[in-house]
């Protein structure tokens, strides 16, 4: 693959450069944010963590300030630190591939994931945490960390995709969102919507692969690459799908191009703050975005699965995601993996993913437990019981194949497919796809 020799070229290059240096240079260089916990424990084990998302170093402090009180014969300090996206996710591979300057502990983000498994993989595998609880878990959350049979990163949450309906509208427009059970019946309901209210249906975004047209796709078993990672992006199934998006603008008239091109920009925040549409696809997590950003709709959104494309249909997808990996290089990775295993995969861990940072945990064991149904700003803002409706569904979410060119995909979806099927109408979504799908087999060779 071109892209990929060049990448490995590349890391090469700066190995050498590492290495003349004598390793002197820390390969992380300034981080936005530090945090460290267990400073004042006289003899704890350094830990060192690196994450691109600062509200995640919440959930690791509160797991390290409980491992040293429940392991006080084996404490640790642990060192978080904040850095931007690309930034983090750069340096790692360098450090993991050079075996200088990285982390014992990082998050990686899950469409970044397959970098890291190119090769002889420098990550520590789970397994031995992992296994025990899969039956307890929703498995293809694991599954996309995971390649040859181990484990490599624990998911931070579900990302189980579901409607968000404002049933101040709904109830205007006289539609009974429990009656939406197909993407037939939404069509409908939207009709409804539109001839009734003044809002809109739903909107389709032009910079929001994430948001629409995958999981949309992956409902029905598709995806842009197969399990082999052969490009599929342009099968029957996403051209079909892409149809779909094309006519709730043009040709039902129930949807419009999301303000601002996705449902996390200002613009769409202010646009739904003030009922410009009834409804919003999005995974769970997208609940922080409500409670921070459309404060005026507490109390009138509703959660529901998403609607299937026939009755008995999958009626989700996992979307988003993160996964934490212990690296070769840590000269404490059995500490390491070991408290990375009380932070997100014990019970007490998934309960704070929920509790800490509002995700929805992997092991749905814990989804009926007091602690994940006790009152919280979630639970004011929405009028639905959460966990409930993602019990409904926790069997009805397909493993993602993610490779190293699903990047290129997305760029490409965003940059050429939707401004040609969904801005400007001027090309068909089989032409579309085609055109896309040629342009990845391209990087490939």
């Amino acid at each position: 693959m071109k892209n990929k020799s060049l990448l490995m070229l590349f890391i090469g290059i700066i190995a050498l450069v590492l290495a003349a240096c004598g390793g002197d240079d820390d390969a992380s260089g300034e981080a936005e944010e530090v945090e460290v916990i267990g400073e004042e424990i006289e003899d704890a084990t350094e830990i060192t963590l690196w994450t691109f998302v600062g509200q995640h170093i919440d959930l690791y402090s509160d797991a390290a300030e409980r491992w040293n009180e429940e392991h006080p014969d084996r404490p640790i300090q642990l060192v978080a630190e904040t850095y931007p996206f690309e930034q983090m996710h750069n340096n790692l591979l360098l450090a993991i591939q050079s075996g200088q300057g990285g982390p014992d502990i990082a998050d990686i983000e899950a469409g970044q994931f397959a970098n890291y498994l190119q090769g002889e993989v420098a990550l520590e595998p789970m397994n031995e945490y992992v296994e025990p609880v899969l039956d307890q878990s929703v498995e293809t959350r694991f599954d996309l960390y995971a390649q040859d049979g181990n484990y490599y990163g624990i998911p931070t949450h579900v990302g189980a995709t579901v409607m968000y309906y404002n049933t101040e509208i709904m109830d205007e427009a006289g539609v009974d969102i429990d009656s939406i059970v197909t993407w037939d019946d939404y069509i409908e309901a939207g009709m409804k919507v539109t001839e009734n209210t003044d809002s809109m249906m739903w909107n389709v975004g032009t910079e929001d692969w994430l948001m629409d047209l995958w999981p949309m796709i992956s409902q029905q078993e598709s995806d842009a690459f197969d399990e082999n990672g052969e490009v599929i992006l342009d099968n029957e199934v996403n051209a079909e799908t892409l149809q779909f998006l094309h006519d709730a603008v043009y040709e039902h008239e129930i949807a419009e191009l999301t303000p601002g091109g996705m449902n996390q920009s200002e613009e769409f925040y202010g646009y739904m703050n003030d009922g410009g549409a009834a409804s919003v696809l999005a995974p769970i997590w997208y609940m922080g975005r409500f409670i921070d950003s459309m404060p005026d709709l507490e109390g009138k959104m509703a959660i529901r699965p998403m609607p299937a494309w026939e009755e008995g249909g999958n009626r989700s997808a996992g979307m988003g995601g993160t996964g934490t990996v212990v690296t070769k290089e840590s000269e404490n990775g059995d500490l390491a993996k070991e408290f990375l295993a009380e932070a997100k995969i014990s019970e007490e861990g998934n309960i704070n993913l929920w509790k800490v940072l509002g995700f929805d945990p992997p092991r749905w064991d814990t989804w009926e437990s007091d602690e994940i149904r006790e009152d919280n700003i979630y639970y004011d803002y929405f009028s639905d019981n959460i966990f409930d409706i993602l019990l409904e569904v926790r069997e009805e979410i397909n493993v993602l194949n993610i490779t190293e060119n699903t990047p290129d995909v997305i760029d490409e979806y965003h940059t050429n497919t939707t401004n040609d099927v969904l801005r400007n109408d001027s090309q068909s979504p089989e032409e579309a796809l085609e055109q896309a799908a040629d342009k990845i087999k391209e990087m490939q060779e």
